[in-house]
Parts: C-alpha cells; structure tokens; sequence
C-alpha cells in the first residue's frame, strides 16, 4: 500500500490513529506505529513534563516513525515545540489555529507538519502555510470540529480537486470499507480516532470505553459552537447542555457550565454522568474491544477484500 502519505511518513499503511486528548497516549501510538501506521500522541491534555514522559516511552516502545498532535490554543505550546525538537519527533499535526505560527519553525528542524483543517478554505491556507499534508475532518468526527458541519463525503473531493499536497481523511472512518470509500473520494490516507478508543492501549477510563460499545446510531450530537465545537455523547451533561440552549445561555453561561477538566472528568476519569464524553458517529459500529494492531490489520485486510470486490463489482459499467 504505498502512495504520497506512505512515503511521506515512512510507514506501511495509509493509516493515522488521530491524537486524541485523554486517550491517545504513548502506549497506543506506539502499538499503531508499531502495526504499520502512524501513531499519534495527543498532547493537549498534558503538561509538558508529561509530553516529554510519552515521547521518550513512545521511542523505547517503536523504533517507527510516530507523530505528536499539537492543538495551536494550548497555552503552553512553545514549550511542547521545544520538547517535540529536543526529542527529534519526526511528525507534528497541529490543529485549531493559524498553521503559519509554527509551520516553518518545525520544518527548519527537520520536523514533517500536518494541518487539521474543516474546510477548503483553511486546506488552501494551510497548503499556502507550506504544511506538508492536511488532514480533512467531517462533522461526523469527535472532538472538535468545524461549525458548517460538512461531511467527510462532501469534504474530500472539495478539497482533493484542490490541493496538490497529499491529503488524509477524517471523521466517520472506521473500517476498510470506509477507507476505500475516502480514498475513491480523493484521500491519499485515512486518520481514525474513535475505533481506536476502544482498544487496550487507549489511556481512556474502561467505563469510557465500554460505553461505546453501548451506542448506537444518534447517540452523539455536534454542539457547543459558540465556544469549541465539539461532538457529544448524549448523557446528562449533554442533557443540560440542551436545557440551557432552550434557555436563551450566553457563551458565559455555556462557559461556566463546561467549567475546567470535565473532559478528563469523562474520557480519563470515567464519570460517565457529568463528564464531557468525546466521541464520532462511527461509535455506532464499534462493538469490541481489540487491540490496536489488530484493528489495523482489520482495515487494511477489509480494504483489500473491498478493492477486490470493486473490480469485479456487477456494478461496473
């Protein structure tokens, strides 16, 4: 399976395991680095003298390449740079703010930068930026996302009859299937958070992931835009939430109400009443837990099966 974002990152298979906060630790990104994607270490839940712990664990775990995920509103990120460039991280995604910040500084140290973007207009800004890849998230993602909430499908091939830098896919991937279809659509990759929640080495709280094996199709809802926009497991903190929108809140009555460390309180801690409980539509179809290499296994040998089904397809004209 080589193409643009193989041989971009070094890495066997198209697959990105997105850097996910409280639950994308060094122990998964090792396990998917070390299965032949990419790993990727979701930085913005940790101090940086935690960054820099998951970094030099990660290298003990993987002699392959592995990423850190950088969201551009962390208020400590020049410190993150320093230990990213200390450590040598060959790959950075950043995400959530203006890529021209830090993009050229990385890559004068030798650092391979990708952007997480929502639209074609940031893609081209990125792209201008001079970021190497982009990552294009539909709305059926978890965490945060953009406020159009356009889909993957519609996504995509907006953006890859655009850029001519590879780009990745995101948001409602989770098996093979779904890959081929992104990448027919134009991706040259796939980035997948929510199926590898569910895994033994996600740093998520066991309830969070049994949870997930629970829902179903619309259990998860893009809400709070006025502040972050974010997909939400329906739970009673998602319930009050809604009650104050039907209220009239302010963006200060949403911000009290998010309060400080709810998400931790719900992905890390596993308070699954009143913790703020990130995950994408694709939960619907995860109903195991397994480890990270054998979901990537899984993908790749169900896309291999759908590719094969395609060119054969009765369907083709």
């Amino acid at each position: 399976m080589k193409n643009r974002i193989t041989s971009l990152f070094n890495i066997d298979y198209p697959i990105v395991q997105a850097g996910m906060i409280w639950c994308s630790g060094w122990e998964l990104a090792a396990a998917v680095s070390n299965a032949g994607g990419l790993g990727i270490i979701g930085s913005g839940s940790m101090y940086p003298e935690i960054l820099e712990e998951h970094i030099q664990k990660c290298q003990r775990a993987t002699n392959k390449p592995f990423g850190v995920n950088l969201p551009m509103l962390y208020p400590d990120i020049d410190k993150h740079i320093e230990t990213i460039i200390k450590y040598n991280v060959p790959v950075v995604f950043t995400s959530a703010g203006n890529p021209k910040t830090w993009t050229s500084h990385l890559k004068k140290h030798g650092i391979t930068v990708v952007h997480v973007v929502s639209s074609l207009k940031f893609a081209l800004k990125a792209q201008e930026a001079g970021v190497d890849a982009v990552v294009a998230e539909g709305f059926e993602a978890g965490g945060h996302n953009g406020r159009d909430e356009t889909t993957t499908f519609c996504l995509i091939p907006a953006v890859a009859g655009e850029l001519t830098i590879p780009l990745i896919a995101a948001g409602g991937i989770g098996t093979g299937r779904g890959m081929l279809a992104a990448m027919n659509l134009g991706a040259d990759g796939v980035q997948i958070g929510s199926r590898f929640i569910a895994t033994p080495e996600s740093s998520a709280h066991d309830h969070f992931k049994k949870a997930i094996l629970a829902m179903g199709e619309g259990d998860t809802q893009l809400t709070l835009k006025e502040l972050t926009p974010v997909r939400l497991v329906k739970n009673e903190f998602y319930k009050r939430v809604q009650q104050a929108y039907e209220k009239g809140a302010s963006v200060e009555d949403l911000t009290t109400l998010l309060g400080r460390g709810r998400a931790k309180k719900g992905m890390f801690e596993g308070d699954l009443i009143e913790g703020e409980l990130e995950v994408g539509q694709i939960s619907g179809l995860i109903n195991e837990i397994k480890p990270a290499a054998a979901i990537v296994k899984e993908l790749v040998d169900e896309y291999r099966q759908a590719l094969s089904e395609q060119t054969t397809s009765k369907f083709n004209f």
